[in-house]
């Protein structure tokens, strides 16, 4: 399959995005939704999608709130690998491994935040594709 029909699949799903995105919803809930059920499971199947190794440092008032646990039911509906954890500075911070597409939902996911945070600043780096080799289900780290 050529580059230019990869291209062409993407563009209903953008147009959709783009207008749902303009009438409110949010962009977490819009990236999950069933609608795009179809386009997902197709465009997981292609073996162009590269996995990928993210770092994320959320700051903001995101301890105290359940920001760790809707990291892990975001993350894990994603199928992702990793954790998150509490800094000591009061930050949360995520390593998170899978496709490029998962891991744009979770960035997303991150900067709207479970209900009763306010994200300031999510600061992103890319790890090296080995660190994912340690990598398994994603879990919470730290205490509970």
């Amino acid at each position: 399959m050529g580059a230019g029909t990869r291209k062409n699949c993407f563009r209903p799903l953008l147009e959709w995005l783009r207008l749902s995105i303009a009438l409110g919803a949010s962009a977490c809930r819009l990236l999950r939704s069933p609608q795009l059920a179809r386009t997902r499971t197709h465009l997981q199947d292609w073996r162009w999608l590269a996995s990928m190794v993210l770092h994320f440092l959320v700051k903001g008032r995101v301890q105290g709130v359940g920001f760790r646990w809707f990291v892990h039911r975001e993350a894990s509906e994603l199928g992702l690998r990793g954790w998150v954890r509490n800094t000591e500075d009061g930050d949360v911070e995520v390593v998170a491994a899978g496709s490029q597409e998962d891991l744009t939902v979770l960035r997303e996911c991150l900067r709207a935040g479970p209900r009763g945070s306010r994200v300031d600043r999510v600061i992103e780096h890319h790890l090296n594709d080995a660190e994912a080799e340690a990598l398994s289900t994603f879990r919470i780290e730290g205490a509970w």
